[in-house]
C-alpha cells in the first residue's frame, strides 16, 4: 500500500464495457485509485480554499459503471416533470413545523440565489452574495422573473437532494457514490489538481467554467460565460465526461462527515466500493444533514473556493438547492 500523503498509480480494470452505452452516457470502467486531495497551491482557510477534509489520501476500489457524460440539463429535467408532475422542493413553502419561530409570512416558496455585492466585502462571509429569493427554482434561476429560456441546455439547478433521487428514480438510473464520482472525474489519471493534469489553463485557453475576477463582486467571463453556462462547451476528460470540474456543482449520494476519509485511511486494504458514512455530520452546523457535493462551480475562483480541484469536496443541507448546484446520474454495468 502506498502512504497516505502519496498518490499511487491508478490501476483501471481490464474488462471493457458490458454492451453498448445507454443514451448520453459512458462507460466508467472502474478499478482501484487513490481518492483525495493534496494541499493545493496556497490553501488558506478563506471560505472554501481549505481542504483538509479531502485527506488523508487513501486507496479505493470501484467497479465499472455507466455515468451521464453531463450533468442533468433543464431540457432533461423539463421532460420528467412533464412526465411526473413532480414539484421541486424549491416550488413548496417551507412548513412551519420545519422552521419553528418562523414568521408565516415567511413561509414562502423560494431558494438561495448568488447576487453579487456591489462593493468589496469580507470572504469569510458568505451571506454578503447569498440570498434567499422568493419565487427561485429551476423555472426561475435567479428569480421569479427569470426562466430557463434560452437555457434548455445548462444543468439544472435549485435541485435539492430529493429532487436528483426523485429524477433518478423516473429515469431508473441513481446517485453516484463519492468514490465512483471521484473515479469518474479523474478519467484515468492519478493524483492531478484538475481533470485533465496540473495546469489549470491550456496556453491562454480555459478548460472549465469557473470564476475570473474580483470575487464576489466582479466576473470578467474571461472563460466565455458570466454566470451558469450550457453542459459540453469545453474538452471533455479522459472518460469523455464534460464539466466535472466548474459550471455546477453536484450532488453524489454520500452523507458528509469531515472525518470519513480518516476512518478509509485507517484500513489496511483499499475500500471497495464504498458507500460513504452512515450519517451525516458537519461541526460547523451540527443540526442539519448534509450530503457531499462534487466538482466546484462557476463560482470557484483562486481568490475563495478551490474546488474545481479534482479531489476537493462541498457538502450542503439536503433540503435545500442553489442556483450553482446540479448533478449526473449513473446506472450499474448490467440491470
Amino acid at each position: 500500500m502506498p502512504t497516505k500523503t502519496t498518490f499511487a498509480a491508478t490501476r483501471v480494470n481490464a474488462d471493457g464495457a458490458p454492451a453498448a452505452a445507454p443514451d448520453g452516457m459512458v462507460w466508467i470502467p472502474g478499478g482501484e485509485f487513490s481518492m483525495g486531495a493534496a494541499e493545493p497551491p496556497a490553501m488558506d482557510d478563506v471560505g472554501m480554499k481549505a481542504t483538509t477534509d479531502s485527506r488523508p489520501i487513501h486507496r479505493v476500489y470501484v467497479d465499472g459503471f455507466w455515468m451521464d457524460r453531463t450533468e442533468v440539463t433543464n431540457a432533461d429535467f423539463e421532460k420528467f416533470v412533464q412526465a411526473t408532475g413532480y414539484v421541486t422542493s424549491a416550488e413548496r413553502p417551507p412548513r412551519a413545523e420545519d422552521l419553528p419561530g418562523v414568521d408565516p409570512e415567511n413561509l414562502v416558496a423560494g431558494s438561495v440565489v448568488f447576487t453579487k455585492p456591489d462593493h468589496p466585502v469580507a470572504l469569510n462571509d458568505s451571506l454578503q452574495w447569498w440570498r434567499y429569493v422568493r419565487g427561485a427554482s429551476w423555472r426561475h434561476p435567479v428569480g421569479p422573473d427569470s426562466t430557463i429560456e434560452g437555457g434548455e441546455k445548462h444543468p439544472v439547478v435549485h435541485v435539492s437532494y430529493d429532487d436528483a433521487v426523485a429524477y433518478a428514480t423516473w429515469a431508473g438510473k441513481r446517485l453516484p457514490t463519492e468514490a465512483e464520482w471521484e473515479f469518474a472525474a479523474r478519467g484515468g489519471l492519478s493524483g492531478k489538481l484538475y481533470p485533465w493534469g496540473d495546469e489549470f489553463l491550456k496556453g491562454d485557453a480555459f478548460r472549465c467554467n469557473s470564476h475570473q475576477g474580483a470575487f464576489p463582486r466582479e466576473d470578467l467571463a474571461s472563460d466565455g460565460f458570466a454566470g451558469l453556462g450550457p453542459v459540453a462547451q469545453f474538452e471533455p476528460n479522459g472518460y469523455g465526461l464534460y464539466d466535472v470540474a466548474g459550471n455546477a456543482w453536484e450532488w453524489v449520494s454520500d452523507w458528509y462527515r469531515p472525518d470519513y476519509y480518516e476512518r478509509l485511511a485507517a484500513t489496511p486494504v483499499a475500500a471497495r466500493n464504498p458507500r460513504g458514512p452512515e450519517s451525516s455530520f458537519d461541526p460547523t452546523e451540527p443540526g442539519m444533514p448534509k450530503r457531499v457535493h462534487r466538482g466546484g462551480s462557476f463560482l470557484c475562483s483562486e481568490l475563495y473556493c478551490s474546488r474545481y480541484m479534482v479531489g476537493t469536496r462541498g457538502k450542503g443541507d439536503v433540503s435545500t438547492g442553489t442556483n450553482h448546484l446540479g448533478f449526473r446520474l449513473v446506472r450499474p454495468a448490467r440491470g
